[in-house]
């Protein structure tokens, strides 16, 4: 039996590393030593099977990219911000069915008596795009309250709350400031007391002008001839809620544990009650900063996509089969590297998901 057993291991240890050594070849012929690049890592009943970074997390100093390098998370971050609404409606201080005046008595009354946090959690609140309302001359990067006050004054919504589906940064910087508001804190104090210091996420960052965040991945995006020019800021980048969290493989990890293991909040729970199925899919539903929707087998599966400026990150988790794919790459749309990564999963079968990312990524935009 000894035998057989060290047989059946011998067997896995030369899986896996043909695996790995094809990941290698795929990521370094993609991703020069001397270029940004990108950070992957990946799990298979909740074993690390893969991480590593290709290429460089600052052209301009050759600082290289791995486990430990801060890529700005874009709307990944959008979990994180969900989770503090959830952690406040854990503590009673606000709930999902409270509407908009209750923390913003000037918005227009018309709107703001009809979306309620869900709507937010959810995309379902048809509340304008803030990135519409952006004046012209407008130089200073804004902030979460800026965009409340762009909004509050606004009488229409493209559709009545809660009656379909359409992302919407603007929902996700109005919890932001819903959090502060219910919590009596900033929102960077909250995350930071409630979430990152309890996981032990230590150098995990709220973006904030003057603040470091070390081992900072700087952004960047191909010109129209193919070449890689910086392009790590614009003026909706310092927005907190929609996307502004900076965080790596290694503090990812732990955030991870945290969800499989309900150390902060059962997510599968809350999924259950605030959620919308997304109109035009097979059962894709959103709901608390994810795209989710259940297998064959009826496991949960959840999906994000992250894109900015100068960044381009993914993340998909199988809680039930413990598989975990995270991809965090500061290049601009530079998704399509997900595809190829699935296709060796897959080989291998180790691509426990059944979700369509090519769909999600697309419902982002």
């Amino acid at each position: 039996m000894k035998k057989i057993i060290f047989f059946i291991l011998m067997c896995n240890n030369a899986f896996g590393q043909s695996f790995q050594q094809e990941l290698d070849s795929l990521l370094a012929a993609k991703y020069s030593s001397n270029q940004a690049g990108i950070a992957v890592l990946i799990l298979h009943h909740n074993k690390e099977i893969y991480k590593k970074g290709f290429g460089l997390a600052n052209i301009e100093t050759k600082a290289p990219i791995t486990a430990q390098t801060n890529f700005r998370m874009a709307s990944v971050s959008k979990q994180f911000t969900a989770m503090c609404i959830m952690l406040l409606e854990k503590q009673n201080k606000l709930s999902y069915e409270d509407n908009l005046l209750k923390f913003f008595p000037d918005f227009d009354k018309t709107v703001g008596s009809k979306i309620k946090i869900k709507h937010l959690l959810t995309h379902t609140s048809g509340i304008l795009d803030y990135e519409e309302l952006i004046p012209a001359n407008q130089k200073e990067q804004l902030s979460d309250a800026d965009v409340v006050n762009f909004l509050k004054n606004q009488s229409k919504t493209y559709f009545e709350a809660g009656s379909t589906f359409q992302y919407s940064n603007s929902g996700f910087c109005l919890l932001e400031q819903i959090v502060e508001r219910a919590s009596k804190m900033s929102f960077v104090e909250f995350i930071e007391s409630h979430i990152f210091k309890p996981l032990g996420m230590k150098s995990t960052k709220i973006f904030e002008t003057n603040v470091d965040i070390p081992n900072r991945a700087m952004g960047y995006a191909r010109n129209e001839k193919g070449e890689l020019i910086f392009s790590d800021q614009s003026i909706t980048s310092a927005t907190k809620g929609d996307g502004c969290i900076y965080t790596s493989l290694e503090d990812y990890s732990k955030w991870h544990n945290s969800l499989i293991n309900n150390k902060l909040i059962n997510l599968n729970s809350e999924l259950i009650k605030i959620n919308h199925k997304i109109e035009g899919t097979k059962n894709v539903r959103y709901g608390l900063g994810w795209f989710h929707s259940y297998n064959a087998s009826n496991q949960l599966e959840l999906y994000h996509t992250g894109s900015t400026c100068g960044f381009s990150n993914a993340v998909n988790f199988v809680p039930q089969k413990g598989f975990l794919l995270v991809s965090f790459s500061n290049i601009a749309d530079n998704h399509l590297i997900e595809k190829s990564i699935r296709v060796l999963l897959k080989k291998y079968n180790l691509d426990d998901s059944a979700i369509d990312f090519a769909k999600m990524l697309e419902l982002t935009r």
